[in-house]
């Protein structure tokens, strides 16, 4: 297992923090109409931040009237709330990006202070000529030390005791100890200042918009409801279908209809007027009041969200940006609830894929194989035409189509797809994402549909009949409760994987080049035959393939999935093959043939046990 030089210890999968300002007038003219900020586990204070500056983006792409340029004031109020190694703009950029991972820490790095100059270690007093601006109650960290610190102390360069210093100048502060040294470098983890602005913007966050009911509640009549919001000067009106009945007991007054009125709880509005014509001795169920009010809320929020939709205009200073044209998809069949295609797991068939294919390997010598699948890629590499060929006579042969297709290699994936149904006698195709069935359009051949279409119920099922699937593999993710429930379903013949590495992550990242695309100067370890590891801190080691076609690295699980299949009506045991040879590809045929399950620390039954 050969190493990567210099990756011992480090964080090959923490990406630096996506940062998509500069791209926002861009995504707008392609249509994107939400952006996702991130904020689980995050602060409140993290989140009011950003929350801020790209709502103050985002209206500026919309004015037309001012260009679109970005305040590095507030790019560095971003770093400082939060920031991994500084930003990144992700996949956003056309050009190739190595520096999406930062392999020196997963956490908070702050924004970078200095280096160290002075340091005495008994008073634990540091002396740094700063690059930022310091403030007493600023937090900040030393990179050879975990903790983090608080300036309680901060003295100038004549040592006065002062509250804030500029950036670029000589200051002193303590005390503190640890792991430090002179020329370490320091971080400011935390503003004082700008957490304090961010929990100012956040608290007012409860203010409430009044709003105006007019309400008619008549005998024999059913109610008419009005709401008016002047803030916005927006109004709704509706009729509810219900006509109230006479009083048994306790008629319905003004007072309790305030009051039931009033209970908007998270609501961004409160009931501030009410004009109620409301007749004597009538009754009205509290669940009727409580749905009229939550009928109106939802209006009068919805007519006011549509007021704010706006229509954007190109300004000069941005480029010029295609449509993708999404294609549309056969849904020509219908479903028929009864058909009852079920099998006893007895009759299971066996399907395999072959994650790797290998020139030395005599692939005649399997047995007990129904369908086999065969990645994409290998049908564009002369050297496996032959191989491929053999399997084709005696197999059926599906070509297993990649998670993801990116742009720049649909087209090609076309062509290669349209040349092996010429060149080979292919059975059908695994489909890894939707976007792939128009591939196979008007293709008379069987598509089954991969366990990466989310199959996890027996809704994403009945869909996926509809698309022309054959066959659905169920999501490894389900436990054995799950799995039954969409074994209970008659939609579709299903598919289990039963054994196999089964990916962790698919990324649009080579931990080899350590970049989101190929580059002509890189060394092209994954065109080796090399087998490529990451260990984890227990020391898991998790098999990864780097694929040069996209720049896409699957990774798989440390622990092979070994499952047994008797309890499930299956119509096929699927097998997935990663580095196992002939013999061993036999021996788990026959195990599962037999429904024999492989035991050991090198085995997992996934999820089947867990509650999901």
């Amino acid at each position: 297992m050969p190493k990567i030089p210099g990756t011992d210890g480090k964080y090959l999968l923490s990406p630096r923090d996506l940062c998509g300002l500069e791209f926002i007038p861009e995504l707008i003219k392609a249509g994107i109409t939400s952006l996702k900020i991130e904020g689980r586990m995050k602060s409140p204070e993290y989140v009011a931040t950003v929350t801020r500056i790209y709502r103050k983006y985002i209206n500026l792409a919309y004015d037309n009237s001012k260009p679109y340029i970005i305040d590095e004031n507030d790019k560095q109020d971003l770093l400082q709330v939060f920031n991994r190694g500084g930003f990144s703009s992700g996949h956003l950029s056309n050009g190739k990006n190595d520096n999406l991972i930062f392999e020196k820490r997963q956490n908070n790095m702050g924004v970078y202070l200095g280096k160290i100059s002075k340091y005495n270690p008994s008073k634990g007093i540091i002396t740094c000529n700063i690059e930022n601006s310091l403030d007493l109650g600023d937090s900040i960290s030393f990179e050879n030390e975990n903790t983090k610190y608080t300036i309680s102390e901060l003295m100038n360069k004549n040592g006065q005791n002062i509250k804030t210093s500029a950036s670029n100048t000589i200051v002193s502060f303590g005390r503190m100890k640890g792991n430090i040294k002179v020329g370490d470098e320091i971080y400011k983890i935390n503003s004082k200042e700008l957490l304090e602005q961010a929990k100012l913007s956040y608290s007012k966050e409860y203010i409430k918009k009044d709003l105006i009911c007019n309400l008619k509640i008549k005998s024999n009549k059913k109610i008419t409801v009005e709401v008016l919001c002047p803030d916005f000067n927006k109004k709704i009106n509706f009729t509810y279908d219900y006509i109230p009945e006479p009083s048994q007991n306790q008629p319905l007054t003004q007072e309790k209809i305030v009051s039931q009125f009033n209970k908007t709880l998270d609501t961004p509005f409160s009931f501030k007027t009410f004009n109620i014509d409301l007749d004597n001795n009538l009754f009205l169920p509290v669940s009727i009041l409580n749905e009229i009010r939550r009928i109106a809320i939802e209006k009068i929020e919805e007519i006011i969200i549509q007021s704010f939709k706006r229509n954007y205009f190109e300004k000069n200073n941005t480029e010029n940006i295609s449509a993708i044209n999404n294609t549309n998809i056969n849904k020509s069949k219908t479903i028929n609830n009864t058909e009852n295609i079920t099998t006893l797991n007895m009759n299971s068939k066996i399907s395999l894929l072959l994650n790797i294919l290998n020139k030395d390997f005599d692939y005649n010598l399997l047995n007990h194989i129904d369908k086999l699948y065969i990645p994409l890629k290998y049908f564009d590499n002369k050297e496996f035409s032959d191989i491929i060929s053999t399997l084709c006579t005696k197999f059926n042969v599906c070509i297993y189509m990649p998670t993801v297709l990116r742009k720049n290699y649909f087209e090609k994936a076309k062509k290669i797809i349209i040349n092996s149904l010429n060149n080979f006698n292919i059975k059908g195709a695994v489909i890894s994402h939707v976007s792939q069935i128009s591939l196979f359009k008007d293709k008379n051949i069987d598509l089954i549909g991969n366990y990466t279409l989310n199959i996890f119920n027996s809704h994403s099922i009945s869909t996926l009949k509809r698309f022309n699937i054959s066959t659905a593999t169920i999501s490894p993710e389900l436990d054995e409760a799950g799995i039954l429930n969409v074994l209970n379903t008659n939609f579709l013949p299903k598919e289990l994987i039963v054994y196999g590495n089964i990916p962790v992550m698919t990324t649009n990242y080579c931990l080899l080049g350590k970049s989101n695309k190929c580059y002509e100067n890189c060394k092209h370890l994954c065109l080796t035959n090399s087998k490529f590891y990451l260990k984890d801190r227990l020391g898991m080691e998790f098999r990864f393939i780097p694929d040069n076609c996209q720049t896409i690295t699957t990774i798989y699980n440390s622990k092979t999935t070994s499952i047994q299949y008797k309890n499930y009506n299956i119509n096929f045991a699927r097998i997935d093959i990663l580095d196992e040879n002939i013999d061993e590809i036999n021996k788990i045929l026959d195990n599962v043939k037999n429904d024999i399950r492989f035991e050991g620390k090198d085995f997992t039954n996934g999820n089947l046990k867990r509650e999901i």
